[in-house]
């Protein structure tokens, strides 16, 4: 899951990224409206948390903007506005869901991962392959019963992986999911990653190489 964060507050912004990325989630963040309008136009997000009051475009022309384009990301608006009428206001831009300020970060959390499972291709919170298990809520990883320990990294691989449900994921595709902005696109960060996830699920392997094309999941 990759996350778009909009927040002119640097501090709150700092603190929402690095929460984020500790739950496997990949964070981009901007501080205004122009740069969030630019980024969504180059980068696949499949969510973006949306302050309101924004220097620049403000964060309701932001929204109204990003759901005229029809891209397939969810819209969460996180605000100081956080009476009623402003929540109204607010989903009736086109957000798909509102939280006001102060909030609980689990909170936060818990309503990203609603928005992802809501998406087109959606899928239960609990994800399984063959006798690998996924509780994507609870960030728990299971192979015939036996809990195994992976890093948030290797969590939000494999998560993708198991979304793909055997397709062929390209190594483009999980640096623009799994990773920032700030990656390089020649890194073998993806690689690497995939190296360990293979060795810590164990025998038979089920990450595989679709050789020059990507990685997928099977039992053969």
């Amino acid at each position: 899951m990759r996350v778009l964060v909009v927040e002119d507050e640097q501090y709150l912004a700092r603190v929402l990224e690095l929460g984020l990325r500790r739950e496997s989630i990949a964070v981009d963040v901007v501080h205004d409206g122009g740069t969030a309008l630019q980024r969504v136009a180059v980068y696949d997000y499949d969510a973006v948390v949306l302050d309101r009051d924004l220097p620049g475009v403000h964060g309701d022309e932001v929204c109204r903007r990003i759901v005229a384009t029809g891209l397939d990301c969810r819209i969460l608006m996180l605000t100081a506005a956080g009476r009623l009428g402003d929540k109204v206001e607010g989903l009736g831009l086109g957000a798909d869901d509102y939280l006001a300020k102060p909030f609980d970060f689990p909170e936060l959390v818990a309503r990203l991962r609603a928005l992802y499972r809501r998406s087109p291709m959606a899928h239960p919170p609990v994800l399984t392959f063959a006798d690998l298990s996924f509780d994507t809520h609870r960030r728990r990883v299971t192979r015939a019963g036996v809990e195994i320990r992976l890093t948030p990294k290797e969590l939000a691989v494999l998560e993708l992986l198991m979304r793909a449900d055997g397709g062929v994921l390209s190594t483009d595709h999980l640096l623009d999911k799994a990773w920032d902005a700030h990656t390089d696109p020649l890194t073998n960060a993806v690689r690497l990653v995939v190296h360990t996830l293979r060795k810590k699920l164990g025998e038979p392997r089920l990450v595989h190489t679709a050789i020059s094309a990507g990685y997928y999941l099977g039992t053969a």
